[in-house]
């Protein structure tokens, strides 16, 4: 009789146990799966959403003079700049090779406007795209629509004591405030916004641009990469990643995934343990059995590969069955817990792979103390029973 047909024939007479055994891998295999895919989920959201709140590079006009803060940096002396950034610059940076990784492109225009004897700021912005990348403003009004139409900040609002319907004159243009922003705690409460060409026109700098901020997804591409691609289709500019923004953005998605690792690690284990004691239960029922085998001629080895043999079935059929389940367990539960809406399944072989092979990894490793031992049991133990 061949081995294979020992082992399976075993398993054959132990049905019972062998089911409770292949449950208790599933158990683990599955509620591993479930968390890596529902965290898999949830870093993906996470990303995408940090992604798209606020920018994480800065385009500056080269020059040796610092001036203006704006967003906790210091800008290039903007006003006596060697170099100047245009308009045009913009659809460059949607030509260079991973514009895909590209969320938001938002060009700035500041300069300083006397408004009733008082030096306000005032930035010229595409209302589009710095909505897209301030997605916390909460406005008192609407979001300016027309060439004549402003945003203010709050503090701003509150120093030229406006409100949003009222009129201001801008370079001896009036102007209407279309709204007025919620207090956010950061420069754009001193500013007023307008549209970026009207802007440029009030304040005679046409095509001229302050600065480019660019919303990049730093999850799906290097951000170094993007900045040196940028870098080198405007090289009178210095391309600047903003490091603690993607800090911020990697330390939470690596909190998450070391969450998830460490929940998989406990529950693998726990399954290993059931893999071990119920292997070591069976090695001692079967000590008449082994001690058979031994005494008609197997060798020790012929015994470990006999047990190794039962756990490498039960491990691959838990590592299927755990994986089907886990996949299936992430697409029902992953919507409620984290309220992503549920996507299109995609079977991701290296996953699957990685699964059957952990579990036959489990299986095998948990079951090498019981089939070690059984091979050392001494075959005149078994004689004197019969």
């Amino acid at each position: 009789m061949k081995i294979k047909d020992i082992s399976l024939n075993n398993l054959r007479k132990r049905k019972g146990k062998a089911l409770f055994l292949i449950l208790g891998l599933t158990i683990g295999v599955t509620t591993a799966i479930t968390l890596i895919s529902i965290t898999r989920m949830m870093n993906e959201d996470i990303s995408n959403k940090l992604d798209e709140y606020g920018a994480n590079i800065l385009i500056l006009p080269r020059s040796d003079a610092f001036s203006l803060s704006y967003g906790g940096m210091s800008l290039g002396g903007i006003s006596v700049g060697t170099q100047i950034l245009k308009n045009s610059d913009v659809p460059k940076i949607r030509k260079i090779d991973v514009r895909e990784n590209i969320n938001t492109v938002s060009p700035k225009l500041f300069e300083v406007v006397d408004i009733a004897g008082k030096k306000v700021p005032l930035m010229g912005v595409q209302f589009r795209e710095e909505v897209r990348l301030k997605k916390w403003w909460k406005v008192h009004g609407n979001i300016p629509e027309n060439h004549d139409e402003v945003l203010l900040g709050n503090d701003v609002a509150s120093h030229l004591q406006k409100s949003r319907g009222d009129k201001l004159s801008i370079n001896e243009t009036t102007v209407r405030i279309a709204g007025v922003l919620d207090e956010t705690g950061s420069q754009d409460d001193y500013l007023i916004f307008g549209d970026l060409s009207f802007v440029q026109e009030i304040v005679q700098k046409h095509e001229a641009l302050s600065l480019i901020e660019i919303s990049a997804f730093c999850n799906t591409c290097p951000i170094e990469e993007i900045v040196r691609q940028i870098s080198i289709e405007l090289p009178h500019a210095k391309v600047t990643a903003i490091k603690q923004t993607i800090q911020t953005k990697m330390d939470a998605l690596e909190h998450l995934k070391k969450f998830s690792i460490g929940i998989s690690i406990i529950v693998l284990f726990i399954g290993g343990l059931i893999v071990f004691t119920n292997m070591t239960a069976s090695v001692n029922e079967r000590k008449r059995e082994i001690g058979i085998f031994r005494a008609v001629g197997f060798r020790k080895s012929h015994v470990v590969r006999i047990i190794f043999l039962e756990a490498l079935i039960m491990a691959l059929i838990a590592g299927v069955l755990g994986f089907i389940l886990g996949e299936g367990l992430s697409q029902f539960l992953g919507p409620i817990v984290t309220g992503i809406e549920r996507g299109k399944w995609i079977l991701d072989p290296l996953l699957a792979a990685s699964t059957v092979l952990l579990s036959v990894f489990i299986g095998i490793l948990s079951s090498a103390y019981p089939a070690i031992h059984a091979s050392k049991m001494d075959p005149t133990d078994a004689l004197r029973s019969l």
